[in-house]
């Protein structure tokens, strides 16, 4: 570290997964290594929800050897409640939530730089803004835009992505992971618009992504479900609580 530089600000990334014990050794492993490589005192958080094959009993044997390496888990399939939980229990300065077919350390250098450079307080990484490359199918992509036009239609979000890759600063945003109502699959939405609501310094990033395996919740399975809580999310943000409108990103909304 160069004399009189500012120290690294600690980091914790927290991977909510379901059922994927086909690849989170490889990737955990993976992803400890890189993180290592940050030269900052980092812990990775897998909070595990409803899983029901080995992913549990791999991390905890991969725990033995790494003590970065921290463990949460619910009984119950909830990937807004894993987030939440994860969050919670993260020490670090930073946060970072990132995916378990991700672990995107590209994203997580980026997004340092802006964090410790105080030029922001979230970094989301988007998938639809200009510049991203989203090799998903063609499904998941539009399913991507639809949510977004419903998120800009009801709650007047005028961002590009609002679920999955993020970094936080942890003090500025435990209040607002407090304020959200919601979970499962629209938690990381509401997070994303209570803190532009809140006046927090919100920038995009285009991020590359491709899909290494199916996800494990069938999409159609999720509709109803998403809408149903779309709902709760609206009057929550319009009646609720929450500051005026969102702040727009510095990037994506020049």
């Amino acid at each position: 570290m160069v004399s009189g530089q500012a120290p690294a600000l600690a980091l914790s990334v927290v991977i909510p997964v379901y059922n994927e014990e086909a690849i989170i050794e490889g990737a955990l492993l993976r992803y400890l290594h890189d993180l290592g490589e940050l030269d900052r005192p980092f812990e990775l958080i897998v909070s595990a929800n409803g899983c029901r094959d080995q992913t549990i009993p791999i991390v905890r044997e991969l725990m033995v050897g790494h003590p970065a390496l921290r463990l949460i888990a619910s009984d119950t399939p909830d990937y807004g409640r894993a987030l939440r939980a994860g969050l919670l229990a993260a020490t670090g300065d930073v946060v970072v939530c990132d995916e378990i077919d991700l672990c995107d350390i590209g994203f997580v250098k980026r997004a340092l730089r802006r964090l410790d450079h105080d030029e922001c307080d979230v970094v989301v990484g988007s998938k639809a803004m200009v510049g991203a490359r989203d090799r998903r199918p063609l499904t998941r992509r539009l399913a991507t835009r639809v949510i977004n036009g419903l998120l800009w239609a009801t709650v007047g979000f005028e961002g590009t992505d609002t679920h999955g890759l993020k970094a936080l600063k942890r003090g500025v945003i435990l209040p607002i992971v407090g304020a959200c109502v919601v979970d499962k699959d629209l938690f990381a939405s509401e997070l994303i618009i209570r803190a532009g609501r809140a006046g927090l310094r919100i920038q995009e990033i285009p991020i590359e992504l491709e899909e290494q395996r199916s996800p494990p919740i069938h999409l159609m399975r999720r509709v109803p479900r998403v809408l149903k809580d779309l709902g709760r999310l609206v009057v929550a943000v319009r009646f609720g609580g929450g500051s005026s409108s969102p702040r727009s990103s510095d990037h994506a909304r020049k």
